[in-house]
């Protein structure tokens, strides 16, 4: 009898595992793009004063780490608005692309994304959906009169996160090749953060500006602030 009643329990608390874990996953999953992570710093951002040209950073973790790694960036540039939000991809990006970008009523956003698509933190890599996302963001923001700055994705040999993966080069460079054509064509300025910061022959990122193989340290932050000062000037 005791061992049936030991049966049975182990039985429910199997099942309460399963119920209970996507309950706690929907929980989770609840706020996808993230709309709550910046709304209290978008409605205490004051109006855009007159005169004042500002631009929001659109971007995923190795945007947010700007303000960590090389904070004075943003320090002594007031009208510059950082919006990376870590782990994030295009779908993401663009769910959120009102609250963080429209509202803000920016001259130009800088959309930094690419790298968290192609190592699949959402779904399976699929080279057109990311770009029609990036065309997406594009539009909507011509629709509302803000300039739009595209960038390339840093180099990569690989994700930590996402060991299995062999080919992230490959689909780095093709998604960066895509989107400078697509800026060429449609006459944006694109920053090329890519060809200055790889590396070898694994067309890593270089070791002198990262401390995991895929963020920047400061010194890879000062890189890419140069390119960015050249845009904005």
């Amino acid at each position: 009898m005791k061992k049936h009643q030991n049966i049975l329990l182990a039985l429910l608390v199997v099942v309460c595992m399963c119920i209970t874990a996507p309950v706690a996953q929907a929980q989770k999953s609840k706020d996808f793009a993230g709309l709550a992570r910046f709304a209290e710093k978008n409605a205490a951002l004051a109006p855009v004063a007159k005169g004042e040209k500002r631009v929001v950073f659109l971007g995923n973790s190795i945007t947010e780490g700007w303000m960590k790694h090389h904070k004075a960036f943003f320090e002594e540039n007031k009208n510059y608005v950082n919006r990376g939000i870590s782990g994030q991809t295009s779908e993401q990006f663009l769910l959120r692309f009102r609250s963080d970008v429209i509202n803000l009523r920016p001259y130009k956003v800088i959309i930094n994304v690419g790298t968290n698509d192609i190592a699949e933190n959402t779904r399976p890599y699929n080279e057109d959906y990311t770009f029609g996302n990036i065309v997406s963001m594009v539009e909507l923001a011509r629709a509302n009169k803000i300039k739009v700055v595209l960038s390339s994705v840093l180099p990569a040999a690989g994700f930590s996160w996402r060991k299995d993966m062999k080919d992230a080069p490959v689909k780095i460079e093709a998604l960066n090749a895509r989107i400078k054509a697509y800026a060429q064509k449609e006459k944006l300025p694109y920053i090329d953060y890519y060809t200055p910061m790889v590396y070898g022959e694994k067309r890593e990122l270089n070791p002198a500006y990262t401390y995991d193989g895929v963020h920047p340290t400061a010194a890879g932050y000062e890189v890419m602030e140069k390119l960015v000062q050249e845009v904005l000037k």
